[in-house]
């Protein structure tokens, strides 16, 4: 039965959205002594950083996940919770699929043995890094596309070669629309996690993210607030009286505030009651792309490499992350596990595949890049899709790109497409959720002033 407005219990606030920047937020809220109530439509917590379990109860996440030395975010929360000990600090390997060869590109050495472009090409191409590290505002360049940018800076060769065929994968039609800044970005990252012998250091959790996700539900639940799942939100609006409705299949919720941690063209759909299907794929004027993830499990070992782009044309998915070279397949009862990922629009024909097809569809493609790879050394595999899982940041993104605030003075939205020049990760997930937070948390205070 549901609930009446009249009767309902007014709450501090409601997050809808359970992945972490709705967590984080909920944690800061409860812990001023506001009671919170988390709504989560799945049937588990984290996000696009959920896990799942293989048949034997191993766990990993839906999909691949690290840490830079740079994400200083996620990292003060993990010491918080008590656990910093259990963070790894690991040199990966990098490299590229290029004309049937894989190229390791992890240390300047490795740079210099690239003989697919010139040795001037490789020059300019490491300059590129060292000239992006010149820039210290995004708003310089973001008028340029990452070819306008880049391609003067690196030669043509060096950027059709290296970064066009990234591009073009992760962006597909977008791909010349996407703003330098983006790409700048992820320079910057790079470069910042690198030693001072040129390997790259990056972070995971021991135990896995469902570990840390279990640890900010507790600390969530131990200040008194609560978590709804598999509970889903339909409509969120004002009431006469000035608070939120909140419309749930299980019912109507009555709350102070209101924090909507879902992807922008969700939160949009919630408070303008547009049906997802209506919309256009970036719910306005910020397209997002689809992502389809075939995680693989192994009795053996691809490779050495951590994080391997696929520059060659034609391949369905834009990289193979083999995740236990960065954590030790002892982990995962001796398997192994890749990450095959590919961006796409939902228009696409292969949003539709179904399971087994995407995976027939990828593995052809696999053997190509590793011959001596069979069939045979499957355990088990499972491919996971998220609807939204990249916003577009297109030229002049700034301009567009939405903020915290609301129509409604209480009712507050924290998503991907806010956190420019910045990509995607738990990192930003949970700054936007402490910073979100901190304006429920202002206009909850000015209600007793």
């Amino acid at each position: 039965m549901h609930t009446s407005e009249k009767e309902a219990e007014i709450i501090d606030c409601i997050v809808i959205g359970a992945g972490y920047s709705g967590l984080a937020a909920a944690l800061r809220l409860s812990q001023e002594g506001r009671r919170v109530k988390i709504i989560e439509s799945t049937e588990d917590i984290g996000g696009l950083a959920g896990t799942f379990e293989f048949s034997d109860g191993v766990r990993v996440e839906r999909f691949y996940h690290h840490w830079f030395r740079s994400d200083t975010y996620i990292l003060e929360l993990i010491n918080e919770l008590g656990l910093g000990s259990s963070v790894m600090w690991v040199p990966s390997k990098t490299g590229s699929f290029l004309n049937k060869q894989i190229w390791k590109l992890s240390t300047p050495l490795d740079l210099l043995r690239f003989k697919e472009l010139s040795l001037l090409d490789r020059f300019r191409l490491g300059l590129g890094v060292l000239y992006a590290r010149t820039i210290r505002d995004h708003r310089k360049i973001e008028s340029l596309t990452i070819r306008e940018w880049l391609e003067p800076v690196v030669g043509r060769r060096a950027f059709d070669v290296v970064w066009e065929p990234l591009i073009s994968h992760k962006f597909g039609s977008w791909g010349d629309s996407v703003s330098a800044a983006w790409m700048w970005k992820k320079l910057i990252l790079r470069a910042g996690s690198r030693k001072s012998g040129g390997h790259e250091l990056l972070a995971y959790f021991s135990g896995g993210f469902s570990a840390v996700s279990k640890a900010l539900r507790g600390a969530i639940e131990a200040q008194g607030s609560s978590i709804n799942l598999g509970e889903s939100v339909h409509k969120v609006s004002q009431t006469p009286a000035g608070l939120v409705k909140v419309e749930t299949d299980a019912g109507i919720y009555i709350a102070r505030a209101v924090i909507i941690a879902t992807p922008h063209p969700v939160s949009q759909r919630l408070l303008a009651v547009k049906p997802v299907e209506a919309e256009l794929e970036g719910g306005g004027s910020i397209p997002h792309l689809a992502n389809m993830c075939l995680v693989l499990r192994l009795d053996r070992s691809l490779s050495d490499t951590y994080w391997l782009n696929v520059n060659d044309p034609g391949f369905p998915f834009v990289g193979v992350i083999e995740h236990t070279n960065l954590d030790p397949s002892s982990s995962y009862a001796d398997s192994h596990i890749v990450y095959l990922s590919r961006y796409l629009d939902t228009q696409d024909p292969v949003w539709s595949n179904s399971d087994r097809e995407f995976h027939d569809y990828c593995l052809p493609h696999l053997e190509r890049m590793f011959p001596t790879f069979d069939k045979g050394w499957i355990l088990e595999w499972r491919v996971w899709r998220a609807r939204y899982a990249q916003p577009v940041t297109t030229v002049n993104y700034s301009a567009s790109q939405p903020g915290y605030r609301t129509e409604f003075r209480n009712v507050f939205t924290v998503n991907m497409a806010q956190i420019y020049p910045e990509d995607r990760g738990t990192n930003y997930a949970v700054r936007g959720g402490f910073e979100v937070a901190q304006e429920a948390k202002q206009y909850l205070a000015s209600l007793a002033s």
